[in-house]
């Protein structure tokens, strides 16, 4: 009787990604080193709700006794898989949870996020802890290997797929010989020269650093030019002057000078509020939401992002066409009345959302409709839209937006000096307003029902806890129910 296993792995890719295009390059280079293969998988989800999981099993020729065959398993079995490679770092996470990963097992992640449903449609912050499940890893893994998968792919101008093969080769989890990898990947044809080259970066990754102690470091901050740099630098508290920078250039890119100053200045007021600038939490916090808040989520907004060359670029990445292919980005848009009126005049606005006759007219613009804005027709109608930034401060959304910041900044620069925990909390509902249309309509909603709480008991004992408890009800759920309770409760 033959005591011979197979090796087993299973690789966890996102949709897309190519996880079937790895277990086929697998299949060919265990039969060119000599082995029986075997590959199963089981469809997950697409839009990043779940992961397709690919199983394999390899079995040496050499160690078949004469007259036998092995018999493989069709799915991977907790505590009885050798090698788990995954296309991103919660996805990793995924496989520990499914008691795949153990002291046996060598397990391969990518280092980058791709944000699920859940974590993107959260009401606050719903992100996953990315901290966590590397040190699960370490702990649970008999070896963790931890690259940045999607960047070697995208320097070497080809996709992730070819850097998991690259990883899985330099890791030394499994024992063929990298030739057999680069002439699988030349027999398969599929961009044969790009793969190769992400598949030579990732391997020379893999190799050097065979765990991964520390999260990848964040790449040093880009000083500003014109001025800024300098006056972030003089006026702005040390804890505070990364978000700071961020929040001007999303200023600039958003408006224009004017309002990158108008952002600073309403910063600054804040900072004068500090005790000390040794610790600046409000002044960090309102830094944040200020900046989110002023690039509010407008239709000229929403036309300027959908045409820009940049969002162009990562549509091809994905798709990934060739050089006879065309690609057409079709955009189904469907405004509300709101959303029309409030990229108008202000007085013009206003006086259509009180008209019954004007708003019946304009309503039939908000039916759905497709612009494919890579036909020039499409194109320019967002362009246009888009152009109206210049014209933006006379809109009724920049009047109404204006107005519901200064009511923010007043209530915190009212409260700072008597209560500072409850200024920050404050600080902190900014992050209920987010979003466009309906989701932004939910969150100022909840945000005006908290400040209005607020006003109505000022002196109340305890109020931040008050606050971040009311906060934290707006969060749990989109219909407000938990919120109406919390309210209620006080």
């Amino acid at each position: 009787m033959s005591e011979a296993k197979p090796i087993t792995l299973t690789i966890a890719a996102l949709g897309g990604q190519g996880g079937g295009v790895v277990a086929d390059w697998l299949i060919d280079v265990a039969r060119r080193s000599g082995y029986l293969a075997q590959a199963t998988s089981v469809p997950g989800v697409a839009q990043r709700t779940g992961a397709t999981i690919y199983y394999l099993e390899f079995f040496p020729i050499a160690g078949i006794p004469a007259g036998q065959r092995p018999i493989f398993a069709l799915m991977p079995h907790p505590g009885d898989v050798d090698v788990v490679i995954a296309s991103e770092i919660m996805e990793a996470g995924r496989a520990m949870q499914r008691g795949l990963v153990t002291e046996r097992t060598t397990l391969i992640a990518s280092s980058h996020r791709i944000f699920s449903i859940q974590e993107k449609s959260h009401r606050g912050d719903g992100r996953a802890d990315a901290s966590r499940v590397r040190e699960l890893a370490r702990q649970h893994a008999g070896r963790y290997v931890e690259i940045d998968m999607q960047a070697v792919a995208e320097a070497s101008g080809s996709v992730i797929s070819a850097a998991m093969l690259g990883a899985l080769c330099g890791s030394g989890a499994l024992p063929f010989a990298p030739d057999h990898y680069t002439a699988a990947i030349r027999a398969s044809g599929i961009e044969a020269l790009s793969s190769s080259r992400a598949f030579e970066a990732a391997r020379a990754a893999a190799g050097g650093a065979p765990q991964a102690d520390a999260a990848p470091q964040a790449a040093p901050p880009r000083a500003l030019s014109g001025g800024w740099e300098e006056r972030i630098r003089s006026r702005v508290p040390a804890s505070v002057q990364a978000v700071a920078r961020e929040g001007v250039r999303r200023m600039l890119d958003y408006q224009d000078c004017a309002y990158a100053r108008l952002y600073l200045d309403r910063l600054e007021a804040v900072i004068a509020l500090e005790p000390s600038r040794a610790e600046c939490p409000l002044s960090e916090s309102v830094a944040r939401g200020l900046a989110l808040w002023m690039s509010f989520e407008d239709t000229i907004r929403v036309a300027d992002l959908k045409i820009r060359s940049a969002r162009t670029r990562r549509v091809l990445e994905e798709v990934q066409p060739s050089e006879r292919q065309l690609v057409a980005v079709t955009e189904f848009m469907k405004p509300r009345i709101e959303e029309l009126c409030g990229t108008l005049p202000t007085r013009l606005g206003r006086w259509i959302l009180r008209s019954k006759r004007p708003r019946r007219w304009l309503t039939r613009l908000t039916r759905g409709r497709r612009i494919e804005t890579t036909s020039i027709g499409g194109f320019v109608q967002l362009y246009w839209l888009a152009s109206l930034r210049r014209w933006r401060r006379n809109t009724l959304r920049y009047a109404d937006e204006e107005r519901r910041i200064g009511r923010w900044l007043d209530f915190i620069g009212q409260t700072a000096r008597q209560d500072y925990a409850l200024a920050l909390e404050i600080a902190e509902c900014q992050r209920l307003v987010k979003g466009y249309g309906e989701t932004h309509e939910r969150g100022t909603a909840s945000f005006n029902a908290i400040l209005a709480d607020l006003d109505d008991r000022p002196q109340r004992r305890e109020a931040a806890a008050r606050v971040r408890t009311l906060c934290a009800a707006a969060l749990a759920d989109d219909e407000g129910e938990a919120l109406s309770k919390a309210l209620a409760a006080g």
